[in-house]
């Protein structure tokens, strides 16, 4: 990626950037699926299924399909079920991911970790994971109308750090982070590892690829 000077501030997706919470989600996914009485998915499954937020996270898992469209009865139901077990489920079996926290360290600039998951779930799950005290903002996804693809949440955070669009990097793994991205005209780079609903992270269309926050912190020291 071509830059013409160092990002003034990053702005860092959660799941599956920053923390591999898909065990947990799938934990929780089965419990609700178990109440309901119908069958479970694997934690592969439900990875795929990540990256549109809590609604449509619930909606695929009731229908196993990406596209899935839920009755809309069995979904009003099945939320609050499943909102209770993941308040009990994550940080349960939840990692951070290799390079997240020394990547964080070497980033000088402002940092704002942006998710489309409900603060309920994010600043408890950031507390547990010993990843708080990095950030000097958090955006999550019931602070804003519209979440990720929207560009909101990020234009959030940027006026929260005190930075224009143009002078921050967005760190993501999936296409809600690159397409966020680009409607806010921010630069963005994709880690190699995550949840990308199948996709390859080379389809995404992000800047560059980085293996990790490790070499995602590089883009501050140019």
């Amino acid at each position: 990626m071509k830059q013409s000077a160092s990002p003034k501030a990053a702005l860092i997706d959660l799941d599956g950037t920053l923390v591999d919470s898909a065990p947990d989600l799938a934990a929780a996914a089965n419990r609700m699926l178990d109440t309901l009485g119908l069958p479970r998915r694997s934690i592969r499954e439900i990875s795929n299924y990540v990256g549109k937020g809590i609604t449509r996270l619930v909606e695929r898992a009731l229908t196993g399909e990406l596209d899935g469209k839920a009755d809309p009865a069995l979904l009003a139901r099945a939320l609050p079920v499943f909102a209770e077990a993941y308040d009990e489920e994550s940080g349960r079996h939840s990692r951070v991911f290799d390079g997240v926290v020394e990547g964080l360290e070497r980033i000088t600039a402002p940092r704002a970790c942006v998710t489309n998951k409900a603060e309920r779930f994010t600043l408890p799950l950031l507390e547990r994971m010993g990843l708080a005290r990095y950030f000097d903002a958090v955006v999550c996804g019931d602070h804003v109308a519209r979440g990720k693809p929207d560009p909101l949440a990020y234009l959030v955070a940027c006026e929260r750090l005190g930075a224009r669009p143009a002078e921050v990097l967005v760190i993501g793994d999936s296409e809600n982070d690159v397409l966020a991205a680009r409607a806010g005209g921010m630069r963005v780079v994709c880690v190699r590892y995550g949840y990308r609903e199948g996709r390859s992270v080379e389809s995404l269309g992000a800047d560059a690829v980085v293996a990790d926050l490790r070499e995602a912190a590089a883009y501050f020291h140019t």
